[in-house]
């Protein structure tokens, strides 16, 4: 566990490597985080994919462990956030060969996206987990402004999902599956204790139209294969999205594109199946290691998956 100091902030992050110097030379693995979390929710997914890989968390600007202080000018947009992300990337050395997969979860898949762009000769898979792409529509439209206010009540009174029986709803909210009571404190920790104006920030840019639009464009340039990956049960983003962005990518982009959709589960499949999620991740990260050294797109009927 270490800390980086950049214009942004005092970042805290955990790299596998530190204390274990056989990954330094391992395939590394970023990961982003969803809204108003901390990268705490990783571990039970690092701890299948450790011995294979090199794991990089680390907390967003307004989260977790790093620190703003009052020299720090920290922009809450998605290019701040891949500002920072980059940063660490470049600090850890992890910008000079095609050796870096990249996981987003929720907004981060947006923030995942633009570093894929920023990093398209050094990506080798991208994976966007829970962050889909939504015709624009009257349904839509109405879905956002509900979102809106949904996000405006929640930040006024966060500090009520501390209590019974509001605890329990926010975290079935987000697992469908039981994450046990260590992650469920986790997961209700980050959102009270999170900086009010980021989390605030973060909400609302996640969706408004324009980002909405330029994220839907963007997701679509991604060079590097990518595994859209879902919960069909998530009460978070509807997974609908995700395999809109699936069918999208299949349609528009020369790279590879698959769908793996986790029938029973919800918003963190992380936790609540971090063995199952952890195999599908490294199917990608094999095949697209063999995209890259084959210098072409293999014939791939198997694209879609769903895991009852």
């Amino acid at each position: 566990m270490s800390y980086f100091s950049s214009e942004r902030c005092t970042m805290f992050y955990n790299d596998a490597a530190a204390s274990n110097v056989d990954l330094k030379n391992k395939p590394a693995v970023l990961f982003v985080n969803g809204w108003a979390i901390s990268s705490r929710y990783w571990k039970p997914l690092i701890e299948k994919l450790t011995p294979d890989y090199r794991c990089i968390t680390y907390d967003q600007s307004g989260t977790g462990k790093t620190v703003i202080e009052n020299d720090h000018k920290p922009s809450f947009t998605i290019e701040g956030f891949a500002d920072e992300a980059a940063a660490l990337i470049e600090h850890l050395g992890l910008n000079k060969e095609r050796n870096l997969h990249i996981i987003g979860h929720s907004m981060g898949g947006m923030v995942a996206t633009e570093l894929s762009l920023r990093y398209r000769d050094i990506v080798t898979s991208t994976t966007i987990l829970a962050c889909g792409i939504f015709e624009e529509n009257a349904l839509t439209s109405f879905g956002l402004m509900f979102l809106g206010g949904l996000i405006d009540f929640s930040m006024g009174f966060r500090n009520a999902f501390r209590v019974e029986p509001l605890r329990t709803m926010f975290i079935k909210r987000a697992a469908t599956a039981d994450i046990g009571k260590e992650y469920g404190d986790i997961i209700v920790e980050d959102f009270t204790t999170s900086d009010k104006d980021a989390t605030n920030a973060v909400g609302h840019f996640s969706i408004d139209r324009e980002v909405l639009r330029a994220y839907t464009e963007h997701v679509i340039e991604i060079p590097s294969p990518v595994l859209c990956c879902v919960g069909m049960m998530d009460h978070t983003i509807p997974p609908d999205g995700t395999v809109t962005l699936f069918h999208t990518r299949k349609q528009k982009s020369t790279s590879p594109t698959r769908l793996v959709q986790f029938m029973n589960l919800g918003h963190l499949p992380m936790l609540e199946d971090p063995e199952r999620f952890a195999e599908q991740l490294k199917k990608h990260f094999e095949f697209a290691d063999d995209f890259y050294k084959n210098n072409s797109c293999p014939d791939n009927d198997d694209d879609t998956l769903q895991i009852v």
